[in-house]
């Protein structure tokens, strides 16, 4: 089955009533948990662009506190399920210094859970990648917001040794 392009899409939307639209997108949301959290966002951003990020650090500190890091198996396992539960979130936010605050709020989680006490090489892999995609979103930031999250950047290498 061919799909659409997204500009096909966009214009047989054009031709719907404001009640069809509502049902259809009412419709996306009971599909998966990512599209109802994505509406829910879009809907409350403007009220409080803080929101997202608050919530996925809520979220987050959660799994960070109930992942067990007696060993370096398990605390591998655990960053990495808890990595993919932060790209989830990535993906529904496209505003870059959040995306950049949650990244950094990770790194510092895994440092201050005692993930990378282990100096294991897939953590303290996942760690560099992490720093990694924040060092690329600061470079595409006005210059002026580049700065503060330079110190972020740095403390977090610090770490890494």
């Amino acid at each position: 089955m061919q799909l659409p392009s997204l500009s096909v899409l966009k214009k047989e939307l054009t031709l719907l009533s404001e009640k069809e639209l509502i049902e259809l997108i009412t419709e996306l949301s009971k599909f998966s948990r990512e599209n109802k959290a994505f509406l829910y966002f879009k809907l409350h951003e403007r009220e409080s662009p803080r929101l997202f990020s608050e919530m996925v650090q809520e979220e987050l500190e959660k799994e960070f506190q109930l992942a067990n890091t007696k060993n370096y198996h398990v605390a591998k396992k655990a960053a990495q399920a808890i990595r993919r539960k932060l790209n989830k979130f990535l993906k529904l936010s496209k505003n870059k210094p959040d995306q950049i605050e949650l990244i950094g709020f990770f790194c510092q989680n895994m440092v201050r859970y005692g993930y990378l006490e282990h100096r294991h090489p897939v953590i303290d892999n996942l760690y560099a990648v992490q720093i990694l995609k924040i060092e690329t979103l600061i470079a595409s930031l006005h210059e002026d917001l580049q700065y503060d999250y330079i110190q972020l950047v740095h403390g977090l290498r610090q770490d890494l040794r």
